[in-house]
């Protein structure tokens, strides 16, 4: 007995909430056992090797592929799966096991955030097509290209993110507040221009959110209108004094912060952000390079196991 999809394919990096995921892979083998899923599991070790596992995957005619542990995981598999803005495999299906520091791209779809109910979400046939967006930008003088199926930001956001990034890995889930604690006292808003599916607009501001889901951060509901398959992103464009970053954090984690009269909300298809001077940009929590950036949707490529 197997999945509909085929056997599973359990990508996991062992390492990934200091070792949280390697600990939880016994427990999560004999799950899939008892629940009749067929499966091999592939470790990274290294960054980026989790795209080169799932591309692989895929071109050798498995289907069923399954990211276990936080939201970098998941980019990474996503990322794998997808090129040249198409699906390597348009019958693959992505599977979820949140067993690291956290994974907020769960969280848009209620699915469970821990490995032992996630588990039980893999078996049968239910999946939902969802959106994923693309961000490009260059990287010295080579054009990159990078897939997100959460959340990206230009601005304080991926200043934090690169900041919590270099913080020990015994701080777990409170390095992003952290960062953000060490990043803000510094950080210094800046001229941003945003075209929007054509339309342009120029405002000083400190942050902009580019969401396909709701939730990053480890719970914050930051876009709480985001819809994962409408074909759109939302945009938030933080023009207020960087104060409001920490003075609206409480009602962000309960999604009840908007409208905000510091707070843009743009609904689009193709985004480009240009800021003076260059902000940091990062996607699903990982640093990627400064702006100006391109964001697109590209419309339900993937599969999701619901």
């Amino acid at each position: 007995m197997t999945s509909p999809f085929g056997p599973l394919v359990l990508i996991a990096n062992p390492r990934s909430g200091r070792g949280k995921v390697g600990a939880k892979l016994p427990e999560i083998e004999r799950l899939l056992t008892e629940a009749g899923l067929g499966y091999r599991i592939a470790l990274t070790d290294r960054p980026g090797h989790a795209t080169e596992i799932a591309r692989d995957a895929l071109r050798q005619g498995e289907r069923y592929l399954v990211a276990a542990g936080g939201d970098g995981t998941v980019h990474e598999v996503v990322n794998g799966m997808l090129e040249a803005d198409r699906p390597v495999a348009a019958d693959a299906v992505l599977g979820v096991v949140p067993a690291g520091s956290g994974c907020d791209f769960v969280r848009s779809f209620g699915l469970p955030g821990d490995a032992v109910q996630a588990v039980r979400h893999l078996a049968g046939d239910r999946v939902r097509p969802v959106d994923v967006g693309k961000a490009g930008y260059t990287t010295g003088a080579a054009e990159t290209t990078r897939y997100f199926p959460n959340i990206a930001e230009a601005g304080l956001g991926g200043a934090v993110v690169a900041r919590a990034a270099a913080l020990p890995a015994r701080l777990g889930g409170a390095r992003y507040l952290c960062g953000f604690w060490l990043t803000l006292p510094g950080f210094r808003p800046a001229r941003v221009r945003v075209e929007a599916d054509g339309q342009e607009f120029e405002w000083r501001a400190h942050n902009v959110v580019v969401a396909n889901c709701r939730f990053y951060g480890g719970g914050m509901q930051i876009s709480p209108k985001s819809e994962p398959d409408d074909g759109l992103l939302d945009v938030l464009v933080m023009t207020g004094p960087k104060s409001d970053a920490f003075t609206t954090l409480p009602k962000i984690y309960r999604g009840t912060h908007l409208p905000h009269r510091n707070i843009v909300e743009l609904r689009a298809r193709r985004v480009r952000i240009d800021t003076d001077p260059p902000f940091r940009i990062e996607a699903d929590g990982e640093a990627l390079g400064y702006t100006p950036v391109t964001f697109e949707v590209i419309p339900q490529p993937i599969r999701l196991k619901v």
